[in-house]
């Protein structure tokens, strides 16, 4: 097995070097060319094992953001190129990393150019749901790691072109905390839980991270892969905290449908809570996050059945207000012997001091 295995990423590093040169030598060389030959340097496969990009690699790969439009649409392509073309499982986590790196290192062009990959009515290029490598029981397991990755990353895409900005480590949030504070506070309760929802899915791809096995505990790689979803995840936490705030300071002119769609929000996330915790203990978890989760569900179902207690006063105070209608519907009709005081002079006269007289009364329409 260990020699198969060897075979294997031989077969990778001759594959990936007869492409590199190709690319030196062409007589066509041009500006694509280029790119595609940093691309393939950062991401070829290691003869040491599965290993991160190297940082000069990657560095060089990044660099490219800083030309024009056109130069960082080719880099953009051929990463995702290498991607969908790659069969080597350490090769599509290379490629994977490299991409995480755009988004958190690249410039805008680059970052801009990578948000349009995952959109609707196109192809998905970090798609990775059928990609599997089982040339040997670690590059079958490193295989399920990279397409939890890219699902991570898709989703990642997703929530930051909802929020505005891109939800990655290490990206400076534009503004200050109070000018996200500003506009958290400018927007509605629907607008909120909008973004609460394409948030908390980010932590639920978090949490189907696969297992570590006993193979990969050392493997650098993962070990990378790791870190920077850890990164990204407390960018994530520190989105949600503040929307969560400001929903629960808003409960009361929240619709009955908003408190229902929240009550799902903080069960999705209390859902992730041990999970999340198992992963990354307390570094992330320090932010109060989980109390405000299990506080704001406390209130959220208060609210609901203050409401609901609102609704059965509503509905029985109507059902009397209706029996008294046919109450009254009943004794109102014209000709009915009604009891009436005595006329002045006429005491003593009748029943108990009162004359029984037809009285017409108009039906009550």
């Amino acid at each position: 097995m260990a020699q198969k295995r060897k075979l294997r990423v031989l077969m990778s590093i001759l594959r990936d070097k007869v492409s590199v040169i190709k690319a030196t030598v062409s007589l066509r060389r041009s500006a694509a060319s280029s790119v595609r030959l940093s691309v393939l340097r950062a991401t070829a496969a290691s003869a040491s094992g599965p290993a991160p990009p190297p940082e000069d690699r990657l560095a060089a790969v990044l660099f490219l953001g800083r030309g024009s439009l056109l130069t960082a649409r080719c880099c953009v392509a051929a990463l995702v190129d290498r991607l969908q073309g790659a069969a080597d499982a350490a090769v599509a986590l290379r490629c994977l990393v490299a991409l995480h790196g755009v988004l958190t290192q690249g410039t805008f062009l680059l970052r801009d150019q990578l948000s349009f990959f995952p959109g609707s009515g196109g192809r998905n290029y970090l798609n990775l749901s059928r990609f599997r490598d089982d040339s040997d029981p670690e590059a079958w397991e490193l295989s399920s790691w990279a397409r939890w990755y890219a699902e991570f990353l898709e989703q990642t895409l997703i929530a930051s072109r909802r929020v505005g900005f891109y939800l990655c480590g290490g990206t400076p949030r534009p503004g200050s905390t109070g000018d996200r504070d500003e506009k958290v506070s400018a927007s509605s309760a629907s607008e909120l839980l909008i973004e609460l929802d394409v948030l908390s899915s980010v932590l639920e791809r978090v949490v189907e991270a696969p297992k570590h096995s006993e193979q990969l505990r050392t493997n650098d790689l993962v070990h990378e892969v790791v870190r920077l979803v850890r990164e990204d995840y407390g960018a994530t936490r520190s989105e949600i905290s503040p929307r969560l705030a400001r929903l629960g300071e808003r409960l009361d002119g929240m619709s009955s449908s908003e408190l229902a769609e929240l009550a799902g929000v903080l069960t999705r996330l209390d859902g992730c809570k041990d999970r999340l915790i198992s992963l990354f203990g307390n570094r992330k978890n320090n932010d109060g996050l989980w109390d405000t989760v299990a506080e704001l569900k406390t209130k959220a179902a208060a609210e609901e059945e203050r409401r609901q207690g609102w609704r059965l006063v509503k509905k029985e105070t109507k059902v009397d207000a209706a029996e008294l209608a046919r109450l009254i519907g009943r004794f109102t009709e014209s000709g009915k012997l009604y009891a009436v005081p005595a006329a002045a002079g006429r005491s003593g006269a009748g029943f108990g001091g009162l004359d029984l007289v037809p009285v017409t009364v108009p039906t009550v329409g």
